[in-house]
């Protein structure tokens, strides 16, 4: 006996739906046959698709958002600044490794990373809304762990690894075509055993140089106006010879 209340059978059904074809091929009364329940359950119950779209979100997300937030506290009492790194990294990442440890959990994953790669997802404000708080926390905590780095370079820098994570997701079983099955991406462990040490490498020697033109941090700044300041020392003692014509005056 299925146990699940309605909004639940709903909201599994849209969720399954949603991560296999996207929000848009997906109708109300495909939703309804997945979750055998009349339509009009699901009109009064979430309103209309886009209501149920976003339902499926908030459902979920509270989790990953306190998972990353509890990561992030762990952090912060890391006193070796090496270790805070990689534990700043586990705390975005492990969160969604882990909804690959179930089926249901693991199709909303596939779902996000179509939220996330989607052009026009930005009007539908979820990833805004419900995850841009605590990305802005995951930027700060990387800026604290990395001084030297520019806050240009370290939000290029979370861009690249939410790359890696929303390709991750995606669950389309290109390593395993590649590596002729050597290589499993639902095998979470092994993910976090390679994805984890990656990244924490990549944020701390990829970032090491500014690129020219970059916003420096103030200690960089202050090291280039130095050097500035001395230069203009130095060659204000050095003037240039003044070229004599053939009657002793200076020609111009």
């Amino acid at each position: 006996m299925d146990e699940r209340t309605t909004p639940e059978r709903i909201l599994d059904a849209a969720e399954m739906l949603f991560a296999e074809d996207g929000l848009h091929a997906v109708s109300v009364r495909q939703i309804a046959a997945a979750a055998d329940v009349p339509i009009g359950l699901i009109t009064y119950h979430f309103g209309t698709k886009d209501g149920l779209y976003r339902a499926v979100f908030e459902r979920r997300s509270p989790t990953i958002v306190e998972q990353r937030l509890t990561g992030l506290r762990i952090a912060e009492d890391e006193p070796d600044p090496g270790r805070r790194l990689e534990l700043i990294v586990k705390a975005l990442v492990l969160p969604m490794v882990r909804l690959r440890l179930l089926d249901e959990q693991s199709r909303f994953g596939r779902l996000m990373a179509r939220e996330a790669s989607d052009p026009n997802a930005f009007e539908r404000g979820i990833i805004p809304q419900i995850f841009d708080p605590v990305a802005q926390e995951v930027v700060a905590a990387l800026s604290r762990a990395l001084p030297d780095r520019s806050r240009t370079q370290i939000y290029w820098g979370y861009q690249f690894m939410l790359g890696a994570l929303v390709f991750l997701m995606s669950d389309t079983g290109r390593i395993e075509r590649l590596s002729g099955g050597l290589c499993r991406s639902q095998d979470a462990e092994t993910v976090s055993r390679y994805l984890v040490p990656f990244l924490t490498a990549a944020l701390r020697d990829g970032l090491a140089a500014t690129p020219p033109g970059d916003d420096a941090p103030s200690k960089t700044i202050r090291k280039q106006q130095s050097v500035t300041k001395g230069r203009k020392h130095e060659t204000r003692h050095v003037r240039p010879a003044k070229r004599q014509t053939a009657g002793g005056r200076s020609g111009r």
